[in-house]
């Protein structure tokens, strides 16, 4: 017996259906929000990981892992606190800001990097055991440096909701809201496990089970696994301080002397040389515009159609909705011409096929014309549409009637050639142009043209934001940073990864569109984080010579940089394996941010700084000021 699909014709059995509905769009974004949900939780443990490797020690009293987990923990409540406020407070929440958490966990931890840097050298510099003055300390030398990133932060990403675009608002006015949570938690909440960590290791306890850990010399003598998990004695109450991190030694010793060295400096100079020539000629050939087809996931019904929609119908464009929006007097001839005129008008333009017009109102003139229907009144006319919807029936979806009265009515025309962005932009400049200058009120509408939209402005939107975001951080180093110099090179750093990103983006397949734009304004506020730290650290050193002041910033802060830089990197990296485009530009644009800032911060600033490193000093160091008039 033949089964059901021998009984097909063999052209059905051998067709290949491909669809799409005015629904897809809507359920593949919400579908990508749900397919990234789970990536969160890896996320999670990849930096949970790395901050507790980052802060091990090999003693039982002394290991941080709890203020590493709780560190990652802070940042988590600041997105449960953001998010929550503003759900409750009735802010959309869009795709975009499904990519959020993601970077907020990753920089969250930053700042906690910095406070156990701070904590630890005001320690090893004191050896006391006075709660008060330690944390006092710690947040003299830690809360200006992360006070200055935050706001650059934080101001970055609300004036990122200036912008035109709804999506950008919606994800600059969570992240940014989760940076103030972010802020206010490392301050009380962290600091407050920091003195906790502190009272454990007072009390020589271990830092699982916090129970007191004893130490003879016998037992001191076993291997280091043994004495790492369970001996163990606070620095505190020894003779014999904790010695800095092995990093912080590395940076110090090898890492900035390296980089001082006048070879080293003028090879750093040629090679920012070749980066800013690199990214210059990418900001020239960068695209904009975004194809349709990476706003669903890659495994979506949407790809195979859109891809047969390119190969077989690629010389038409949109089939554009031409809406009357208003009742008008269809009956009346003049009205019907005038109607008809507007139509011309719209299909002698360049991309639009004029043979393609599908009108009910054409249709059903045609009739009356010809005598088949009479359409001379309102009651004829009204009364004897039955009539036009038996010849075609779909026209009947086309006339909105309430209480025999035409509220709306529609008609479509085929566009045709529409190839490229520009192509795209000027489409809809001369549909909305031909429809304001008809005399009866016309809207054109086509679902891409949301999209279309953002080519109008993205380009003006994205230099306004990144020059007043620009000009905000300027203002706040120079309120912050005690040297103009030094917050010139800030900007400059600010301007130089700016560039490199925007270039940079052109060779890894990126076009300038919503979502890379809300990347460029996150670059304003990261290339900051970066500089900032290691400038500050620079000027406010004691240090005689331009060299020595920047060894000390990277001995002090580089390894900080570089762990933030790292997490922040491990907070995103997952989104490289997400199916969505909106999450994997996402990572490629937050990924050059990081690594750019990374580079201006430990090679590119310091280095720079020692050709001006006599007048880059604190106004507040008087031996810096001295040696300054000398020369």
């Amino acid at each position: 017996m033949d089964s059901p699909s021998e009984k097909m014709p063999r052209a059905l059995r051998f067709t290949q259906v491909t669809y799409f509905t005015s629904l897809s769009r809507q359920q593949e974004f919400e579908g990508n929000t749900k397919r990234v949900i789970p990536l969160f939780s890896i996320t999670y443990f990849l930096t949970i990981t790395f901050s507790i490797v980052s802060c091990l020690r090999l003693n039982c009293i002394r290991n941080n892992v709890w203020l590493a987990c709780c560190g990652v923990l802070s940042a988590g409540l600041a997105v449960l606190s953001s998010f929550g406020l503003l759900l409750f407070c009735g802010v959309p929440f869009v795709v975009t800001v499904a990519n959020a958490p993601f970077l907020i966990l990753g920089v969250g931890v930053d700042d906690m990097f910095i406070m156990i840097a701070s904590w630890e050298r005001s320690s090893r510099k004191n050896n006391k055991s006075d709660v008060k003055s330690l944390l006092a300390e710690t947040y003299s030398e830690a809360a200006l440096s992360v006070t200055i990133t935050t706001l650059t932060d934080v101001l970055a990403f609300f004036i990122g909701t200036w912008t035109a675009f709804p999506s950008v608002r919606s994800f600059c006015l969570y992240t940014g809201t989760a940076f103030v949570f972010c802020y206010i938690y490392t301050l009380t909440f962290f600091g407050a496990i920091i003195v906790l960590n502190h009272k454990r290791e007072e009390g020589n306890r271990h830092w699982l089970i916090c129970m007191p850990v004893g130490v003879d010399e016998g037992e001191a003598e076993k291997s280091c696994l043994y004495n790492a998990c369970c001996i163990g004695n606070y620095s505190g109450q020894s003779s014999q301080p904790e010695g800095e991190h092995p990093m912080s030694i590395f940076f110090e010793k090898y890492y900035g002397p390296f980089f001082t060295n006048k070879w080293i400096k003028l090879l750093v100079v040629l090679l920012y040389g070749a980066y800013l020539g690199a990214s210059i000629y990418g900001c020239t050939q960068i695209r904009e515009g975004i194809d349709l087809r990476n706003l669903a996931s890659d495994d979506s019904y949407i790809i195979p159609y859109y891809d047969d929609n390119e190969k077989y119908f690629s010389a038409y464009g949109p089939r554009v909705m031409v809406v009357i929006p208003e009742s008008v007097d269809y009956w009346n001839e003049t009205v019907r011409l005038v109607i008809e005129n507007c139509t011309q008008n719209l299909e002698g333009l360049s991309y639009v096929d004029k043979n393609l017009t599908d009108s009910w109102l054409r249709v059903y003139t045609t009739l009356g014309n010809s005598g088949l229907v009479n359409i001379s009144n309102k009651t004829l006319f009204i009364n004897n549409l039955p009539a036009l919807f038996r010849i075609v029936p779909s026209y009947e979806w086309d006339i909105n009637m309430t209480q025999n009265k035409i509220e709306t009515s529609r008609f479509f025309i085929q566009t045709v050639n529409v190839i490229s962005a520009v192509d795209e932009k000027s489409l809809l400049n001369q549909l909305r142009e031909t429809a304001r200058q008809c005399s009866i009120p016309l809207m054109v509408y086509h679902p891409a043209f949301i999209y279309y939209d953002q080519y109008l402005v993205i380009v003006q939107n994205t230099i306004q934001n990144v020059v007043i975001a620009a000009g905000a951080m300027l203002i706040i180093s120079l309120l912050l940073i005690p040297n103009p110099l030094c917050c010139l090179w800030v900007t400059f750093a600010i301007a130089s990864v700016i560039v490199g990103v925007a270039g940079f983006m052109t060779f890894w397949n990126v076009n300038l569109d919503s979502i890379s734009m809300i990347n460029l304004v996150i670059c304003i506020g990261f290339s900051v984080d970066f500089s900032a730290h290691i400038s500050y650290a620079f000027v406010t050193s004691k240090e005689t010579s331009a060299n020595g002041r920047a060894i000390k910033a990277l001995s002090q802060l580089g390894y900080p940089v570089l762990q933030g830089a790292v997490s922040t990197i491990l907070g995103v990296v997952v989104l490289a394996a997400a199916k969505a485009y909106i999450f994997r530009t996402f990572f490629k644009i937050m990924f050059l941010v990081i690594l750019f800032g990374a580079l201006h911060g430990l090679v590119f600033i310091p280095v720079f700084l020692t050709f001006f490193g006599n007048v880059c000093v604190s106004p507040h160091n008087p031996k810096s000021i001295k040696i300054e008039l000398r020369f």
